[in-house]
């Protein structure tokens, strides 16, 4: 596997596909319709998801791409694939309030090994290099050159002083309850993978999600958090996080610093 093709197309069709959901979340009006699980899509998950496919296709015709708004690509499996979510947080796009990203990861062995987060609203960029070490890039973004970047790391939690992120759309009672478990000097609420990269700079300790997701919405971000020394644990028996699962649902989970003293659910 060529990692540094890998990070170098991954970062430029992250970037590409920012441009293009920009332009229409900056637009006058854009159409919302519903999936069969009733959750929202917009033009703008389509045309990134098409543009991302289409460039992976050709530059890695011999991988399997799982992407979010093929469904067809869902039923199929492999052992090493790239997974892609072209607008994570299409609630936080369809209010306008920026939290949403562009998600690019390639998973080996069921462990997501590389990945670009992009947040084009925030202007934040996270990616994993060549090595898999996670790095932020400064913008202003260019798809054609790399910018200047500095590596990201998790920092050493204080267990009784813990900053803890979690959804600002998916928080409910059993998420409060869990994070009542800890002693919280700090919360902190975000969309779409931004989670997972709030704890792998330092922003955060804590990112615990009991609610579904799929495979798509977590591989960038966890690459992305791995990479920078942090982990992702199931949420019921704190085993191995685990990608290439049946239908690329995950069940919930905990990311976070090591030296977090993770409690039981």
């Amino acid at each position: 596997m060529d990692y540094q093709e890998i990070a170098t197309v991954f970062r430029k069709l992250a970037i590409e596909a920012g441009d293009i959901i920009m332009e229409i979340y900056n637009s006058d009006d854009f159409e919302v319709k519903s999936k069969s699980d009733n959750s929202p899509v917009t033009e703008a998950d389509e045309a990134a998801d098409a543009h991302i496919a289409a460039g992976l296709a050709k530059a890695f015709p011999n991988i399997l791409v799982v992407t979010e708004e093929q469904a067809a690509s869902h039923a199929e499996s492999a052992d090493t694939f790239i997974i892609v979510d072209p607008l994570d947080g299409t609630k936080e796009f369809v209010k306008r309030r920026g939290d949403f990203t562009v998600n690019i990861a390639l998973v080996e062995a069921g462990v997501p090994v590389r990945g670009v987060v992009y947040a084009p609203a925030k202007e934040r960029l996270f990616i994993t290099d060549a090595s898999g070490a996670s790095f932020e890039e400064a913008g202003p973004f260019d798809p054609e050159k790399q910018g200047l970047t500095k590596p990201i790391s998790v920092k050493t939690p204080d267990n009784d002083a813990l900053i803890v992120v979690a959804s600002k759309s998916h928080r409910d009672q059993a998420t409060d309850d869990y994070i009542n478990k800890y002693n919280v000097a700090d919360m902190t609420g975000a969309g779409s993978s931004l989670k997972f990269c709030l704890v792998a700079t330092g922003e955060a300790d804590l990112y615990p999600r009991l609610g579904r997701t799929m495979e798509w919405d977590t591989a960038a971000g966890d690459a992305v958090l791995r990479g920078a020394g942090g982990s992702v644990v199931r949420f019921d028996d704190h085993s191995v996080f685990t990608y290439g699962k049946p239908i690329y649902e995950n069940p919930f989970f905990i990311a976070y610093a090591p030296g977090v003293e993770l409690k039981q659910a």
